[in-house]
């Protein structure tokens, strides 16, 4: 393999037919296979197992062999996302979001949510106008809202002049003008009316995730209960799919005392229990790495999804920053709000947080589990994204021992640096 910004000589499909080969290590949530080999052709998987088990044909190309210790990998998927490499998706326009879109897809990150935080009425519909031709044009996966219907004991970074009850009539009127691009709404289920909002929402076949909430405990794992017996109900042909989320465990929400437990435990006993799946900022700024270890230990893999909840800073360096209307200072590559101090958003991209998740003990599999089939579930594309079986979408990384990109593949193409390492 190449030095980090060395060239390399492009590889590209000549017909539509074209076959692409990958061989080396094989490490995903399912599989481990030391001398593997991918098959992609028309942008999809048709096959992934060991190399000698492959049939190779007279008329296939070149085979790419990343250099000793390398391992491909599912690309990853980020559920949380405010954006990178200098562009805020809450205030972006097409151009930069485009092009910060790209950078991340560059990153590993090869399927995410757009995720738009709390605003006002024209600022929500503006930014969803946007992610939903997004979403239509395959960039993203669709639209994460943030808000409104939020805490403002726990807003964190989050502006307080925008949070209000929930509201089913702007609720409504968000869902269509997104067209169906919005996946998942965070809310606080202690405010009135939520649960009305989350029927409204999983009739429209939209998770509703817990977070940014000042709940106590029962009410915490009431809401959890009470969203996957609704969808249970509404939603009983897809039993894979996770009936509702925790916006990022831990952060947004009271701290665990023993005396006042608040919603982290119910949190977390609703994962074991296949309630919910938990979001965890793995990047040792919202989460020392030995809690991630723990929640891991305690509520699995299979319900755990690792995100950035990344904003304009991550790729880049510190600076000065927006998160929707608010200014963010990033120092030493932790965001806070101008204002406040508050914590505001990630600065790190996907494969770093899954770098730091293994860092913290977890181990590879588990870790990569949670970035990438994890959150595949949630889509309800877990037949699409987050392995390498046949059959689907051809996203895939290369990286080295110590999990620092190499490549990355999406949809059968090669995004640059592209990868040497061909025989």
């Amino acid at each position: 393999m190449s030095s980090p910004g060395a060239p390399t000589p492009p590889i590209h499909s000549t017909s539509a037919g074209a076959r692409t080969l990958v061989a080396g290590r094989l490490l995903t949530g399912t599989m481990d296979v030391a001398a593997g080999l991918v098959a992609v052709e028309a942008g999809r998987i048709i096959y992934a197992g060991r190399e000698q088990d492959y049939g190779a044909g007279t008329e296939d190309p070149e085979v790419v062999r990343p250099g000793t210790g390398s391992m491909v990998l599912p690309g990853l998927i980020d559920l949380h996302c405010h954006g990178g490499f200098g562009a805020d998706f809450p205030s972006a326009d097409e151009s930069a979001a485009r092009e910060a879109i790209d950078a991340l897809h560059r990153s590993g990150t090869t399927t995410l949510l757009a995720s738009l935080v709390t605003a006002s009425r024209d600022d929500l519909l503006r930014g969803i106008s946007l992610f939903a031709r997004f979403t239509a044009d395959g960039l993203v996966a669709g639209i994460h809202l943030e808000g409104p219907f939020l805490s403002t004991a726990r807003c964190g970074a989050q502006n307080p002049d925008w949070i209000r009850d929930p509201d089913l009539g702007l609720t409504r009127e968000l869902l269509s003008a997104a067209g169906g691009s919005v996946q998942t709404m965070t809310y606080a289920p202690e405010r009135p009316g939520a649960a009305q909002l989350v029927d409204l929402l999983l009739a429209a076949d939209v998770i509703p995730s817990l977070g940014h909430t000042d709940a106590d405990s029962a009410t915490a794992f009431d809401a959890l209960a009470l969203v996957h017996a609704r969808r249970g109900l509404q939603r009983p042909e897809a039993p894979s799919r996770p009936a509702g989320t925790v916006t990022h465990l831990f952060n947004g929400m009271p701290p665990m005392h023993h005396r006042s437990p608040g919603p982290v435990p119910a949190c977390l006993r609703a994962a074991k229990a296949g309630l919910a799946v938990v979001e965890l900022i793995a990047d040792d700024t919202h989460l020392d790495g030995q809690t991630v270890l723990a929640v891991f230990e305690l509520a699995g893999a299979d319900n755990i999804v690792l995100v950035t909840d990344s904003m304009a800073a991550a790729g880049l360096a510190d600076g000065t920053y927006a998160l929707g209307r608010s200014v963010v200072e990033v120092k030493d590559g932790v965001a806070r709000l101008s204002r406040t101090g508050s914590i505001a958003g990630g600065t790190a991209t996907l494969l770093q947080v899954l770098q730091r998740t293994i860092a913290a003990g977890v181990p590879a599999a588990d870790a990569i589990r949670a970035a990438t089939l994890g959150p595949a579930r949630v889509l309800d594309l877990s037949s699409e994204l987050g392995d390498l079986r046949p059959g689907m979408r051809a996203d895939l990384i290369i990286v080295d021992s110590d999990f620092a990109l190499q490549a990355v593949m999406r949809d059968g193409s090669w995004l640059d640096p592209q990868p040497s390492g061909r025989t």
